[in-house]
């Protein structure tokens, strides 16, 4: 049997079993569009803010709803399901056998994003149907700052199972990690909110730097290249890292 063919049997394995977990399914795909639906529901947030340059709460909402999805796939959904191979030893026998060990990394990765990315698209469309929210104004670059959030969150989450030892322990520390992401992207404060100090501050991290280049996109502008720039450079440092401790057993 090809490795292609047996890649795929693994791609489809991870799917099943992705779709048998309500956790999973509940917190990337339906938990940001149901912190959209509640913050859209208070009447102050549909009403223009200054603070905010003229959008609603609801409209900044959007880009860090669109977040929320890929920083849980990332940080909650990879590193307890990877850490769980490891220390179950299926990555072991996986070895042993014609299937690649780094075919159910790039399983879960595929699943986790293509997750992350559906949530994105149906926070979009909630957020349009039933809150009048602007469909971005400029959607390629929309889509590449997503594009590169999504891989940034992903390597974050592969780096995070490669220093996990256990299940617990992955779940602990991606616990941990996930409420500075959060707070980065704007789930508490919106970027646009945000003391000039502090979202400069925040504009270096990879979800900082997300929140803002999807806010420039929806507007029309072209996400800066400084925040997609600093998007990539995660990126690449987070992979790097993760190659380097990653540990099959």
């Amino acid at each position: 049997m090809s490795t292609d063919v047996l890649d795929t049997a693994v791609l489809k394995t991870e799917i099943r079993l992705f779709r048998r977990e309500p956790g999973g399914i509940f917190w990337i795909l339906l938990f940001p569009t149901l912190l959209l639906v509640i913050v859209g529901s208070v009447p102050s947030f549909r009403e223009t803010d200054p603070n905010l340059g003229g959008l609603r709460p609801v409209d900044a909402y959007v880009p860090v709803a669109v977040l929320l999805g890929l920083i849980v796939g990332g940080l909650q959904g990879m590193p307890p399901t990877i850490t769980g191979y490891r220390e179950n030893g299926i990555l072991r026998r996986m070895s042993t056998t014609p299937v690649r060990p780094v075919a159910l990394l790039t399983a879960q990765m595929l699943v986790l994003g293509g997750a992350a990315l559906l949530s994105a698209l149906v926070t979009l469309a909630v957020g349009r149907l039933a809150f009048d929210v602007t469909l971005p104004e400029q959607p390629l670059g929309y889509l590449l700052a997503l594009l590169l959030a999504l891989l940034a969150s992903l390597a974050l989450g592969a780096l995070l199972s490669a220093l996990s030892r256990t299940t617990k322990i992955a779940t602990a520390i991606g616990s941990t990690a996930l409420f500075p992401a959060m707070f980065c992207a704007g789930v508490w404060l919106p970027v646009e909110a945000m003391p000039d100090v502090l979202a400069e501050i925040v504009g270096w991290t990879p979800f900082g730097a997300a929140a803002q280049a999807l806010n420039e996109a929806a507007a029309g502008d072209w996400p800066g290249w400084t925040h997609l720039g600093v998007l990539a450079a995660w990126t690449v440092l987070l992979t790097a890292a993760a190659s380097r401790w990653f540990r099959w057993e």
